[in-house]
C-alpha cells in the first residue's frame, strides 16, 4: 500500500525535457499526474507539451533558468496558476566537469554550484508554501558524488555534497509539516548529462568518461523514483557498484579513495 498517490496531482521536475527527468514525468504522468516540466531548451520543450498533449496528458511547460531566482519563482506562480499547486518538487536539472582541479577554472566551479545546488534551493524555496500548504515531496537529483569523493570532478562533488547537506537538514524541518524530502543517488546512467560535461577552460570535455559498472536507463531510474516517493523512501541508491560504493565510502572511506584512485587513474595524467 502506497503512503503517497499522486492521480490529480501536480509534479514540478526541472531539466524535465530529456534524460532522467522527461522519463520521470512520463512515469507521473502515466499515474494520473498533472506535470510541469521546467527546462531551458525551449525547442525541446515544444517538443515535449506536443508528446504528452498527444497522449492525453496534462502537461505545463516552462522555459526557465534555475539559477535565476526570480525566474524560479515566476515558474511556480505559473504552475499555481495554472493546476492550483505544487504537490510534488524534483529538482533534477544539473550540470557536470570532468577535469582535475588544477587545471580547472574557478569560473566553472561557481557554474556548476550555480546549477546544481542554487537552482535547487532557489526552486525549493519558491515552490515551499505550496508544498508545506499540500504536504508535499520533495526530490532531489544527488549522486554518490554527494556523499563520497569523485576524482577528477571536485566542482561536481562540491555542488552535490552542498546538495546533501542542504536537504538532510531540510527534511528535519519539514517532517513535522508533513513534506518529504527524498534524496536519489543515481550511478552511471545513460543520459546526454556526460556528453555536455564542462572542462576545465568552461568549453564541453572532450575525453572519455570514466567509469565502473553498466549503466542503466533513464526509465529505470523513473520508475524506482516513483515507487520511492509513494513510499516516502529517504534516499535510492542504484546500480551494484553504486550500492557498493556507497557502502564502502561509509564504512571505510579511506579504503574507497584508494579504489577510486585506481580505477580512474587515468584521469591524473
Amino acid at each position: 500500500m502506497a503512503d503517497r498517490e499522486f492521480k490529480d496531482k501536480t509534479v514540478l521536475i526541472t531539466g524535465g525535457a530529456s534524460g532522467i527527468g522527461l522519463a520521470t514525468a512520463l512515469e507521473f504522468a502515466r499515474a494520473g499526474a498533472n506535470i510541469a516540466m521546467a527546462d531551458m531548451d525551449g525547442p525541446a520543450l515544444q517538443d515535449r507539451r506536443k508528446e504528452f498533449e498527444s497522449r492525453g496528458y496534462p502537461i505545463l511547460t516552462l522555459e526557465c533558468d534555475v539559477t535565476d531566482e526570480q525566474a524560479c519563482q515566476r515558474a511556480v506562480n505559473d504552475i499555481i496558476d495554472r493546476f492550483g499547486a505544487v504537490d510534488l518538487l524534483f529538482n533534477n536539472a544539473g550540470i557536470t566537469q570532468r577535469s582535475l582541479f588544477e587545471v580547472t577554472r574557478v569560473s566553472v566551479i561557481e557554474k556548476v554550484m550555480a546549477v546544481n545546488f542554487f537552482g535547487s534551493v532557489y526552486m525549493t524555496r519558491a515552490a515551499l508554501p505550496s508544498l508545506i500548504k499540500n504536504r508535499g515531496t520533495i526530490i532531489v537529483n544527488e549522486s554518490i558524488a554527494g556523499v563520497a569523493p569523485l576524482l577528477g570532478r571536485c566542482g561536481y562533488a562540491a555542488s552535490k555534497h552542498a546538495l546533501h547537506g542542504f536537504f538532510t537538514s531540510l527534511r528535519c524541518e519539514l517532517r513535522h509539516k508533513g513534506v518529504h524530502v527524498m534524496i536519489v543517488c543515481p550511478g552511471f546512467i545513460k543520459t546526454n548529462l556526460q556528453t555536455r560535461a564542462l572542462g576545465g577552460d568552461g568549453r564541453t570535455a572532450t575525453h572519455e568518461q570514466t567509469r565502473i559498472g553498466s549503466q542503466q536507463t533513464p526509465e529505470f531510474v523513473a520508475t524506482q523514483i516513483r515507487k520511492g516517493a509513494e513510499q516516502n523512501r529517504p534516499m535510492l541508491v542504484f546500480t551494484f557498484f553504486g550500492k557498493l560504493g556507497y557502502l564502502i565510502s561509509r564504512a571505510w572511506p579511506s579504503l574507497y579513495e584508494r579504489l577510486m584512485t585506481r580505477q580512474f587513474k587515468a584521469e591524473l595524467g
